[in-house]
C-alpha cells in the first residue's frame, strides 16, 4: 500500500510539474521592437481597425466620449460575464505606467503586467499576428487619449474559470501561431485583407462557431455562430451565405446599409462605424480576402 501511494504521489507531482511547465506564460522576446520609431499618428488608424474603443470605451458612448476607455461594458458568455477593463493612458487605473512591451504582451500573447495569463475575451489570438511597428504606433497613439481614474471591475466567473493557470492549457490548445486562410496564391490586396479581418479587426472571433471549451473551431472559418449573448445569430460571411457583390459589401462596410436596405445593428454597428474610417482600398482588400475563404454551408 506505502508503494502504491508513493507510486500515485510521484506520478501525481510529475502530472503537476508538466502542467505548470506547460502552461507557464510565453512572453515576446526582449528585442521584439528594438530599432522602431513609434508614429502615434498611424497609430490611429491601427486602433480604429482593432475596435479597441468600442468594447472599452463606456456603454453608449458617443463622439470624443469614445476616446476615453475607461472600461465598464459587460460581455456574458457561457463561461461568465467578462467586464471591459480600463485601458485608458491613466497611470494607477489605466496603461498609462506600462512599457511598450507590457502592452505587446498583453495584446499579442494575453499575459498581465503581473505575469498572469489574461482571459481570451482581449483577442490576442488574433492580434498576436499584428507587426511590430502597428503595435509600437498603436501604443503611443493610445498614451496620447485622455486619462480616467475609473478603477478596472472584476470579471464575473465561476469555479474552475476563475483559475487563470488554466488559460495556459487552453492557449496551447486553441491559440494558433497560424493564418487561418494560408494559401501561398493570395494577392498583395489579399493579403493585405487578411491582415484586417484576421488580424486587426478580429472578425473571425465573433463570425466562426466555438467548441465547448470556447475554442474557435477553424474548421468552419466566419461561418457564423450563436450570439455569446444568447439572442440570436451571428451571421456566416463565407461565399456560402455571404452572395452580395463586392460593390455592395464595400457599402455596407461603408454606411451600414446592405442592398435591402436594412442597417446595421448591435456590435456590428460599431465595426462599419470603424471599417468607414479607414481607407477605401482597406474595405476593399477585406472583401478580396472574403472572397478567398471557403464556402461553409
Amino acid at each position: 500500500m506505502r508503494r502504491l501511494i508513493g507510486g500515485v504521489a510521484v506520478l501525481a507531482a510529475v502530472g503537476l510539474g508538466g502542467f505548470w511547465v506547460l502552461t507557464q506564460p510565453n512572453p515576446l522576446p526582449e528585442d521584439s521592437f528594438a530599432g522602431l520609431t513609434p508614429d502615434p499618428v498611424h497609430g490611429e488608424q491601427v486602433f480604429t481597425a482593432a475596435g479597441c474603443a468600442s468594447c472599452h470605451m463606456a456603454e453608449g458612448a458617443k463622439d470624443a466620449a469614445q476616446q476615453v476607455l475607461g472600461g465598464g461594458q459587460r460581455f456574458p458568455s457561457a463561461f461568465g460575464t467578462f467586464v471591459a477593463p480600463n485601458i485608458s493612458s491613466d497611470p494607477d487605473h489605466g496603461i498609462g505606467g506600462w512599457s511598450l512591451p507590457e502592452f505587446a504582451d498583453a495584446i499579442q500573447r494575453g499575459i498581465g503586467r503581473e505575469g498572469e495569463h489574461l482571459y481570451p475575451a482581449l483577442p490576442y489570438a488574433a492580434y498576436q499576428h499584428m507587426e511590430p511597428q502597428d503595435i509600437a504606433d498603436l501604443y503611443a497613439y493610445m498614451q496620447t487619449l485622455p486619462p480616467d481614474a475609473t478603477p478596472s471591475q472584476p470579471h464575473e466567473l465561476a469555479f474552475p474559470f476563475t483559475l487563470r493557470r488554466g488559460i495556459g492549457l487552453w492557449k496551447a490548445l486553441y491559440v494558433s501561431p497560424d493564418w487561418a486562410i494560408d494559401a501561398p496564391d493570395l494577392t498583395a490586396e489579399e493579403t493585405r485583407g487578411r491582415y484586417i479581418a484576421e488580424a486587426l479587426a478580429h472578425c473571425g472571433e465573433c463570425h466562426t462557431p466555438r467548441n465547448a471549451l470556447g475554442g474557435l473551431d477553424r474548421s468552419r472559418w466566419l461561418a457564423g455562430a450563436p450570439n455569446p449573448s444568447g439572442e440570436g445569430r451571428i451571421p456566416n460571411i463565407t461565399p456560402a451565405k455571404l452572395t452580395w457583390s463586392a460593390d455592395e459589401v464595400v457599402e455596407y462596410l461603408t454606411t451600414g446599409f446592405t442592398p435591402e436596405y436594412d442597417s446595421v445593428g448591435g456590435h456590428m454597428a460599431h465595426v462599419v462605424e470603424n471599417m468607414a474610417k479607414l481607407p477605401e482600398a482597406d474595405r476593399r482588400a477585406v472583401v478580396a480576402y472574403l472572397g478567398r475563404v471557403p464556402a461553409r454551408d
